[in-house]
């Protein structure tokens, strides 16, 4: 079974990528995030006839998070993150698919930190322990996986030195991923890829992607019973190249 995350950056106008995508890989399940549509403009139909089911959770011009499925029925569990019945901003949606929970989230940025936004991140990372760390214990399988924004070592960005005033990699959003994983959640890509340079995230900007000054912010996290079943897991760096693409690449996970 193939499990992909993929930031897309706007679903209606990188349809083409992400069809074009999807038909190439075929992944069973992919969640997808920052679909930047409204509910009412999600494009069901066009993954419906490449083969897709889908739940999302929509929001206009922000935000927006989505769950597809190859075959399996898709079971939602809940479309928000517990604990801030205020929030308006789609980032969390849960499903059950083939008898795994799979949660897709899109953490806030958190830039310009320190100011407010940085405070809603560190907010939204606490509520998102609490409920993680009711998901790790259970028998069941479990992916958290996603658009995390943060980079979680220095060996996971290009240059750190420039970025440590960055909301991504500043001391408290690095210290809370530690803290996520340290409930008994595994790194998928460093369980298998300890360490390699490996990249998800290449700025628009500076021409980074083809000077490979790149970021590690997608990531797959499992429970004990998930990781029991890893395979193999990697990039799909090539997809960052196409014309008119997301400047994430998609990150997928085999698993038994």
């Amino acid at each position: 079974m193939k499990i992909a995350t993929y930031n897309v950056n706007g679903v209606n106008g990188r349809l083409p990528v992400l069809l074009r995508w999807l038909e190439e890989t075929a992944p069973d399940v992919v969640c997808l995030q920052e679909l930047k549509a409204p509910q009412e403009n999600f494009p069901e139909e066009a993954l419906r006839n490449a083969g897709y089911k889908a739940i999302w959770h929509g929001q206009k011009s922000w935000n927006g998070v989505a769950i597809l499925s190859r075959g399996a029925e898709i079971a939602e569990r809940r479309r928000v993150l517990p604990g801030d019945p205020e929030d308006s901003h789609s980032r969390y949606i849960e499903a059950t698919v083939d008898g795994i929970i799979i949660a897709c989230l899109y953490l806030p940025n958190g830039n310009p930190a320190p100011g407010p936004k940085f405070d809603y991140k560190l907010g939204w990372f606490n509520r998102l322990q609490v409920h993680a760390g009711e998901l790790v214990n259970l028998d069941t399988p479990v992916i958290l996986t996603g658009d995390f924004n943060v980079i979680p070592t220095e060996h996971d960005v290009y240059k750190p030195e420039r970025w440590v005033d960055d909301a991504l990699f500043r001391t408290e959003t690095r210290t809370a991923f530690r803290e996520l994983l340290d409930q008994g959640w595994t790194d998928a890509i460093r369980k298998l890829y300890p360490e390699d340079k490996i990249y998800t995230f290449w700025d628009y900007f500076r021409n980074a992607y083809a000077r490979d000054a790149g970021l590690r912010i997608d990531h797959f996290l499992l429970n004990a019973p998930m990781e029991k079943r890893l395979l193999s897991a990697g990039v799909d760096r090539h997809v960052r190249g196409w014309e008119k693409t997301s400047d994430h690449a998609p990150v997928w996970i085999h698993v038994s």
